[in-house]
């Protein structure tokens, strides 16, 4: 299995910088791959229903792997799991 890269070609993860987490073609990739159905974060403000619901599940389960690993955002910040969790709003 190789190695996901960040950045160039073949890149499907955003750097920590840019928000963590999955590119647009990333989740393409791992769909075509897997037969999965990912989608890509919800960063709108007023995302419709179903995204907002989305959006609370994303959160409500980072914020309890946070919680397992003792991870605090506001000491941490440049953690993935917190600028993830700053893109998608949470």
């Amino acid at each position: 299995m190789a190695v996901a890269r960040t950045i160039g070609k073949g890149g499907n993860y955003r750097s920590t910088k840019s928000g963590a987490g999955m590119t647009a073609k990333g989740v393409a990739a791992y769909n075509r791959k897997t037969g999965g159905n990912l989608k890509t974060a919800v960063t709108e403000k007023k995302p419709s229903k179903m995204r907002a619901k989305r959006r609370k599940s994303y959160c409500s389960r980072s914020l309890g792997q946070m919680k397992m690993h003792n991870i605090n955002c506001s000491k941490t910040p440049e953690k993935r799991i917190c600028a993830a969790r700053r893109r998608w709003r949470c």
